[in-house]
């Protein structure tokens, strides 16, 4: 991955209103990526400073190494998780 893979992934997250989630799908698709896989590693090593909370897994789940501090960012912009799910009106599309 390049770094204008990098830019991409990140412009497209800082672009997630408050109060809204996308897939690491939707980012990788929106970004330009094959892989969403890709979206988790740019936020793993380079996304300390961006809205990361408001990506999700495809199914409305949250990664468990980062789920309670993820859910707690949420639940300050309103999203409350219910069984570590946000929301069916909120979960990305698949």
């Amino acid at each position: 991955m390049d770094e204008a893979d990098v830019e991409r992934v990140r412009a497209v997250v800082r672009a997630i209103p408050s109060g809204q989630v996308r897939s690491y799908g939707q980012v990788a698709e929106e970004a330009g990526l094959r892989s969403a896989r890709l979206v988790g590693r740019v936020l793993a090593e380079d996304g300390h400073d961006l809205p990361w909370h408001r990506v999700v897994r495809a199914d409305g789940t949250f990664a468990p190494h980062i789920a309670a501090e993820q859910a707690a960012r949420l639940r300050v912009e309103g999203i409350l998780a219910t069984d570590g799910r946000v929301p069916p009106a909120l979960r990305p599309r698949r």
